[in-house]
């Protein structure tokens, strides 16, 4: 990758909500497209100079079938086209990854990545076949049942959790005792204030489900519950015999996310500090053997790292799409990279996981935490349906923020 820079402070992410809770009756576009709005009100020279968008979203909702050219429409880019991506839980590195080429090969000179998803309220969708006894169709609950059934390797997703902990050797002891190490994590992003997470976080604006009047704002994550070691060793594994229980996996959340993808020259321009510089060295996928989703972060991080000419060794920080804490103690005893040093300030574990905007907000922690560091090489990995992953490496340099 050459060339494909991401303006420092060019990025937002909302505040993720729990399952059915205050964002779970707005639709996703729309919600993204009055946060996006907000944020490049703010912003006219990165407005006036986007001319490529990419949404990524995964839960059909009412209107996103016409997708990228009606967010941008809302967003008053009424000549912008670009694609929509829907690649499960890898959706925000895939949008990234597309939106890097396109400015690396010179297509596009600035490019709008908006990913947004709303796992409440998912659709019950019908799928007509006359030829079937009655002439009855298939009804298929978009989120639950592909949750409880991936039609090639025919498990559930908590099954590969089982089988990785299975392969591993990992043990329910260990889950909890990783748990809690994460939502200490997390609590720092909330100390001062929350000073870490207003370094990127936006309110979320909450309206009536036809936003015709506003009736709220998001202000900070809604789901995330206090969490000790003796609450977690009370939980049962979901399944008998299993190690994970629901406190050592994600929950279902709701959110939107965004970030700009430029060149050199035009990220010192649209930059809040034009000192501090973000570059997207690599990106990597992998696909594992079915049933072992968990596993797939790891191949996924070696294939990005190998594209940015870097090692292990060279990364400097670390976060994940973990929605099963198996897939950390995976990745730490397959490369070697410390787990404690791993998801600083927080992680889909621990604040939930809306899947398209999951990875966009974990990239965005990892460029506010590098910064912090005075900069640095850092890596986004994470599992996605069909036991792939997919990974991004980027290196910030400049001064060490505020």
């Amino acid at each position: 990758m050459s060339n494909a820079f991401i303006p420092y402070g060019a990025y937002w992410s909302t505040p993720f909500a729990k399952w059915q809770g205050p964002l779970a009756n707005l639709n996703s576009v729309r919600l993204a497209a009055e946060v996006g709005r907000r944020f490049l009100d703010a912003r006219p020279a990165a407005r006036a100079c986007i001319d490529l968008g990419i949404l990524g979203i995964t839960n059909p909702q009412p209107g996103s079938f016409y997708g990228l050219p009606w967010l941008t429409g809302m967003l008053g880019l009424d000549a912008v086209p670009g694609p929509t991506v829907q690649q499960a839980c890898a959706t925000s590195a895939r949008a990234l990854q597309m939106a890097a080429a396109e400015i690396a090969l010179g297509s596009a000179g600035c490019a709008l990545v908006v990913c947004a998803d709303r796992m409440s309220n998912g659709p019950i969708v019908y799928y007509p076949d006359a030829t079937a006894p009655g002439g009855r169709g298939i009804t298929e609950s978009w989120t639950l049942d592909n949750f409880a059934l991936d039609p090639y390797a025919r498990n559930a997703m908590i099954d590969t959790a089982e089988n990785a902990s299975a392969r591993l050797g990992i043990e329910a002891a260990e889950l909890n005792e990783l748990t809690l190490a994460r939502y200490a994590q997390y609590d720092a992003a909330l100390a001062d204030e929350r000073a870490f997470q207003r370094r990127y976080m936006v309110e979320a604006p909450v309206f009536d489900s036809a936003f015709r009047k506003q009736t709220g704002t998001l202000q900070a994550d809604e789901g995330v519950f206090p969490t000790n070691a003796q609450g977690l060793a009370r939980l049962k594994p979901v399944k008998p015999g299993g190690t994970h229980s629901f406190g050592t996996q994600t929950h279902p959340a709701d959110g939107n996310a965004g970030m700009l993808v430029t060149t050199r020259e035009r990220a010192r321009e649209l930059a809040t500090d034009a000192a501090i510089e973000v570059e997207l060295l690599g990106f990597g996928q992998a696909r594992v053997e079915k049933g072992y989703m968990p596993l797939a972060p790891v191949p996924a991080a070696q294939s990005a790292l190998q594209q940015a000419g870097l090692s292990i060794q060279d990364v400097d920080a670390v976060k994940t799409h973990n929605p099963f804490a198996a897939n950390d103690i995976a990745f730490a005893r397959q490369t070697g990279f410390e787990l404690a040093k791993m998801n600083n300030y927080g992680c889909s574990l621990v604040w939930g996981h809306p899947q398209g905007p999951t990875g966009l907000r974990s990239t965005i922690e990892l460029i506010e935490e590098l910064v912090l560091r005075g900069g640095g090489v850092g890596l986004f990995t994470g599992c996605a349906a069909g036991d792939s992953g997919m990974a991004l490496v980027l290196r910030v340099s400049g001064r060490r923020g505020g």
